[in-house]
C-alpha cells in the first residue's frame, strides 16, 4: 500500500473534568471544570498551539437518563449549552475550528442556520455543525412528548432538516451587502433569495436574517452508524467521527463510506472520518498502564451497571448477581448489534460483570509512551483505517498538555501532521471546498 501524502486531522473533545466517567474524582483533573470557563479557556488554547483542527463538543438536551443514582456518581449532570460555550471561545481563539453538537429531533431549521450562521461571521470561518438526531430518549419529555421519535422517523426529518438550514444558509449572495453610502443602499435586493420550501416535515419560507457565512456553509459533521446514519454521512458529511476498537473494522467501515459518497458523486477526499481514541500517556508503558487502572477503579459499581444496562437492557436484572461472577444467560439478537458484540466479547473472554462494564468504561484507549500513541496514528492513518483522528482526553487539564507537549512533536517530526495552520477558515485547514451558493448557480 503506498504511503499517504496528506496529514492527520485531529479533533479535540470538550468534557469538563476529562472523557472518562469518572475523571472527576482523580487528583489530576478538576472537579468543578463543568461551568468555569477559564478552564475551557486553557483547553481550547492549548489546542490551538497544538495547532489542533478543531474543538468539539457533544451534548444532549436532557439529564443523562432518569437513573440519578448512576448519575450523581459522573460529573455530566451540568455542562454548557455548546453554542454558547463555542461562541465565547472564538473569542479567546484564532485558528482552530469550533464543533458543536445540536439535534435535528427537538430543534426548528430556521434556528440551527441562524446560530450557526453567527458562529461562523463571530469566528472568521471556524464553525462546524455536529448533526445529530438525539439518541437519548428521555430528550422527548423536556419537548412536549411523551414517546422518543422513532429511529427512522428521526432520519427522514434530519435529512430534509439538513436540506433547509443549508438552503436558508445561501439565503443572500457572497457580495449582497453594499453597504453603499452615497447611494443608500445596505444590500442589493436582487441578491437575496427565498427558500420557500414545503417538504414533508417543514415548511420554511425564509430568508435567513444573517449574511452568508464566510464558510458559504458551516463543516458538517456526523457520527451515525446504523445503516440510515451512515447513509446520511455519506451524503451530507464532511467530517466522520467514528467508532472502532480494531483497525480491521475501521478499515471497513472507512472504505463503506467513502464508496458511499463516491457513489453519490461526492469526492471521497472530502470527507474526513476520525474515530475516537482515548490517550493515556506516561513516560513509561508500565506507569501508562497503572494511571489506567487508578482511572477504571474510581467507578462505582452503581455507575458500573448503569453503563451495563444502556448496552444490554434494562430487561437484564443483574441485581444480586456477585459483580465478580459471569453475566447470567442472555441470549443474543435481541436488541441489536453493540448488544450482540458485548456478550459476545463476555463469553469469549470469560468476563465477569465487573470486567465487562469496566470494559465498557475504558472506551478505545491507547495506552503506553507518547512514542506509542504516535505509532498507533501513524499505523492507522497509513491502513486507510482513518482521516485523523477525535482525541478524547481522559482527564483535564493536564492530558491535553501531556499531548500537545510529547505527541504533537512526534507527529510532525514524522511529517504526519502540520507545523502551522494552512489558513483561517475551518474549511481551509481541513482542505474541504468552499460550497457554490445555490440560487447564484440557477441565476447564471
Amino acid at each position: 500500500m503506498t504511503r499517504r501524502t496528506d496529514q492527520l486531522k485531529l479533533g479535540a473533545f470538550l468534557a469538563n473534568s476529562g472523557h472518562h466517567v469518572a475523571a472527576w474524582r482523580h487528583p489530576l483533573a478538576q472537579a468543578d471544570a463543568s461551568l468555569d470557563f477559564e478552564h475551557f479557556k486553557h483547553i481550547a488554547q492549548t489546542a490551538e498551539r497544538g495547532k489542533f483542527d478543531a474543538l468539539f463538543i457533544a451534548d444532549v438536551v436532557a439529564l443523562w437518563g432518569h437513573h440519578h443514582d448512576a448519575l450523581s456518581r459522573t460529573a455530566r449532570a451540568e455542562h454548557f449549552e455548546p453554542l454558547t460555550l463555542m461562541s465565547a471561545l472564538a473569542a479567546v481563539t484564532h485558528k482552530i475550528g469550533l464543533i458543536a453538537t445540536a439535534t435535528t429531533t427537538y430543534n426548528e431549521p430556521y434556528h440551527i442556520a441562524r446560530k450557526f450562521a453567527s458562529l461562523d461571521h463571530l469566528s472568521k470561518g471556524r464553525a462546524a455543525w455536529n448533526l445529530v438526531t438525539s439518541v437519548v430518549s428521555d430528550e422527548a419529555w423536556n419537548f412536549g412528548r411523551e414517546h422518543h421519535v422513532d429511529h427512522g422517523d428521526r432520519y427522514q426529518r434530519a435529512e430534509e432538516f439538513h436540506d433547509v438550514v443549508k438552503g436558508l444558509w445561501d439565503s443572500w449572495d457572497d457580495d449582497a451587502f453594499t453597504r453603499d453610502k452615497a447611494s443608500g443602499e445596505y444590500f442589493d435586493p436582487t441578491k437575496l433569495h427565498t427558500l420557500n420550501h414545503r417538504g414533508e416535515h417543514f415548511s420554511v419560507r425564509g430568508p435567513l436574517n444573517v449574511a452568508r457565512p464566510p464558510q458559504g456553509h458551516p463543516v458538517l459533521v456526523q457520527a451515525g452508524a446504523s445503516e440510515p446514519g451512515k447513509q446520511l454521512a455519506a451524503r451530507v458529511a464532511e467530517l466522520i467521527f467514528a467508532h472502532a476498537h480494531h483497525q480491521q473494522d475501521a478499515q471497513v467501515f472507512y472504505q463503506d463510506i467513502k464508496a458511499r459518497a463516491a457513489a453519490l458523486g461526492r469526492n471521497p477526499d472530502h470527507v474526513k472520518i476520525l474515530p475516537g481514541v482515548t490517550p493515556f500517556i506516561a513516560d513509561t508503558r508500565e506507569q501508562a498502564q497503572a494511571l489506567f487502572k487508578e482511572f477504571q477503579a474510581l467507578i462505582d459499581p452503581v455507575l458500573g451497571l448503569r453503563l451495563l444496562a444502556d448496552t444490554l437492557g434494562d430487561d437484564i436484572d443483574l441485581s444480586g448477581h456477585d459483580l465478580d461472577g459471569p453475566l447470567p444467560d442472555t441470549p443474543v439478537g435481541q436488541r441489536g448489534s453493540r448488544r450482540d458484540k458485548v456478550l459476545e466479547l463476555a463469553r469469549t473472554e470469560n468476563l465477569s460483570i465487573r470486567q465487562l462494564y469496566l470494559r465498557l468504561a475504558g472506551g478505545n484507549p491507547v495506552i503506553g509512551t507518547a512514542e506509542d500513541v504516535a505509532d498507533h496514528f501513524e499505523t492507522w492513518f497509513q491502513a486507510r483505517a482513518c482521516d485523523g483522528f477525535n482525541v478524547f482526553f481522559p482527564y483535564f487539564p493536564g492530558a491535553i498538555d501531556v499531548f500537545v507537549d510529547q505527541v504533537i512533536p512526534l507527529l510532525q517530526a514524522r511529517g504526519l501532521f502540520r507545523q502551522e495552520y494552512e489558513g483561517t477558515t475551518l474549511r481551509e485547514n481541513l482542505g474541504l471546498p468552499r460550497p457554490d451558493n445555490r440560487f447564484t448557480g440557477e441565476r447564471a
